[in-house]
C-alpha cells in the first residue's frame, strides 16, 4: 500500500526540522569541520607527521570561558569545552605535555621585527588554525599539536571523533600571530624539579593561588592572541590571571609586537630549589635589553632576545649548568645572531638560524634532548606585515612544503 502523501510531507518536514535544529546547535562547529583539510601526509621515514589546516567559524566561546573564571586544571577545561563545543553530549579531550623548543626575536635588514620559533617534540601531527572571533577580538593564525587533542601521533586523524576533538584547537595554541602583529610562543621551563630515578628531567608546575581567575598554559597564550595588540597589553592581561601549568610541567613564554618590542614572561621564585616547595610563583618579565642570567653570569643583548628551556630572570637559579635544559641551543642561536649584531637578512636567513638548532641533526650531534625528539615545525613571524613563514619537519630546503600565511 502506498504511503499517504501527507505522511511523506510530515516525514520530510520532521527531517527538515531536525536538520535545522542540528544546524542551530552545531552550525559553527559543522562549518569548522567542513573547513578542516589535510595539507600534507605523514612520512614515517623522516618522522614527519600529518599537517592539517582549519578555519574556525565563530567565537569558540572563549569570551564565555573567561567570564566564568577560566580553568585551573585540564579537567575543568575539558568540562567547559565539552559543554560548549560538544553541547554536553559529545566528549572532547585536551592535554599538554613537554614543549621544549627554541625562539629568538631579531630584525631583518629592512628593519622589520622577526620572531622565529622551533617546536621540538617526538613525531606528531599538527594543525594550522585560523580564527576570527569578532566582537573586538583579534584574528590570528596559530599552531596546534594534535596529540594534545587526542589524535594518535602514529595513526594520525582517523575518524569523526578525531575531527570533533580538533574543534578544541583554539584552546591549545603553541605559537601564533594576530592581526595586530603580536606574536607569542610557549616553551617548557625546567623549574622546581631535577632528574628522577629514570635519569629524566622533571618540573614542578606553577600553581598560582592569589584569588584571581585561572588559566592553563595554552589558554594563557590564547588570551594574548585574542585580546592583546602589544607586548605591554599582553603582560597586563597575563597579570590579571593565576597561571596553572598543565601536564606536570612548567612553562614560560616569549611575546613580541610590530614595534619590535619583545619580552620573556616567567613565573619563577629565587631558585630551582625554592620552586620545589613553592609553586605559587610571581610573574617576572624580561624585556629586550634587560639583563638575563646564565648561572651567576649577567648577560645583556640590545638587538635580539632568546629563549629555550631554562629560567633566565634570576641569577644562580640553577646550581649547575647541567640543570639548564637547552643551554646548548641557546648558545648556538646566540652565536648566530651576535655575529650579525642581531640582524638577519630576511625570513630565509631567519629560518637558517632555526635550522642551526633543528633537532634531527642537532640532537644527534649534541645529545641535547632525549632520543627521538625532532623539530616538528619551524615558523618565522613577520610582525610588521602580519605574516608567517611556516616550515614542517625541518624541510628547510624544500619551499614546496612551506606554508606562507597571512592573518
Amino acid at each position: 500500500m502506498a504511503k499517504h502523501p501527507f505522511l511523506k510531507l510530515f516525514a520530510l518536514g520532521t527531517l527538515a526540522a531536525s536538520a535545522a535544529a542540528i544546524w542551530r546547535s552545531f552550525g559553527n562547529e559543522l562549518k569548522s569541520l567542513l573547513a578542516l583539510k589535510r595539507i600534507s601526509p605523514a612520512n614515517p621515514a623522516h618522522d614527519d607527521g600529518e599537517v592539517w589546516r582549519m578555519e574556525v567559524a565563530g567565537g569558540y566561546y572563549f569570551d564565555e570561558f573567561l567570564e566564568k573564571g577560566g580553568a585551573a586544571t585540564d579537567a575543568e577545561l575539558i568540562s567547559f569545552i565539552t559543554s560548549k563545543i560538544g553541547k554536553g553530549i559529545i566528549p572532547t579531550t585536551i592535554k599538554e605535555s613537554d614543549i621544549t623548543c627554541s625562539s629568538f626575536m631579531a630584525r631583518a635588514e629592512d628593519g622589520r621585527p622577526l620572531f622565529g620559533r622551533n617546536y621540538d617534540f617526538k613525531r606528531t601531527n599538527t594543525c594550522l588554525v585560523r580564527t576570527n572571533p569578532g566582537g573586538g577580538r583579534h584574528a590570528s593564525v596559530s599552531t596546534v599539536d594534535l596529540q594534545f587533542l587526542g589524535v594518535d601521533p602514529e595513526k594520525g586523524v582517523q575518524g569523526l571523533m578525531d575531527r570533533v576533538n580538533i574543534l578544541a584547537a583554539p584552546y591549545a595554541p603553541l605559537d601564533g600571530i594576530n592581526d595586530a602583529g603580536l606574536a607569542c610562543g610557549i616553551y617548557m621551563s625546567l623549574q622546581g624539579g631535577g632528574v628522577d630515578e629514570n635519569h629524566e628531567m622533571y618540573s614542578v608546575p606553577t600553581e598560582q593561588s592569589t584569588g584571581k581567575p585561572s588559566l592553563t598554559s595554552t589558554t594563557m597564550l590564547r588570551l594574548m592572541l585574542d585580546y592583546a595588540s602589544t607586548v605591554d597589553e599582553a603582560i597586563e592581561l597575563a597579570g590579571r590571571y593565576d597561571l596553572h601549568d598543565s601536564a606536570h610541567n612548567s612553562f614560560h613564554y616569549m611575546i613580541a609586537d610590530a614595534s619590535g618590542k619583545s619580552a620573556i614572561l616567567e613565573w619563577a621564585g629565587p631558585s630551582l630549589e625554592a620552586d620545589k616547595t613553592d609553586a605559587n610563583r610571581p610573574l617576572r618579565v624580561i624585556y629586550l635589553g634587560d639583563p638575563v642570567y646564565v648561572l651567576d653570569q649577567e648577560e645583556r643583548e640590545e638587538r635580539f632576545q632568546l629563549i629555550t628551556n631554562f629560567i633566565l630572570c634570576e641569577p644562580r637559579y640553577y646550581a649547575e649548568q647541567s640543570e639548564m635544559l637547552g643551554i646548548e641551543r641557546y648558545r648556538t642561536m646566540q652565536g648566530e645572531l651576535a655575529a650579525s649584531n642581531g640582524v638577519v637578512e630576511d625570513e630565509g636567513k631567519a629560518l637558517e638560524v632555526l635550522a642551526s638548532v633543528g633537532q634531527r641533526l642537532y640532537n644527534a650531534t649534541h645529545g641535547d634532548l632525549e632520543p627521538g625528539v625532532v623539530t616538528v615545525h619551524s615558523v618565522v613571524f613577520d610582525l610588521e606585515n602580519r605574516k608567517a613563514w611556516w616550515v614542517p619537519n625541518e624541510h628547510f630546503d624544500d619551499p614546496t612544503t612551506w606554508q606562507i600565511l597571512h592573518v
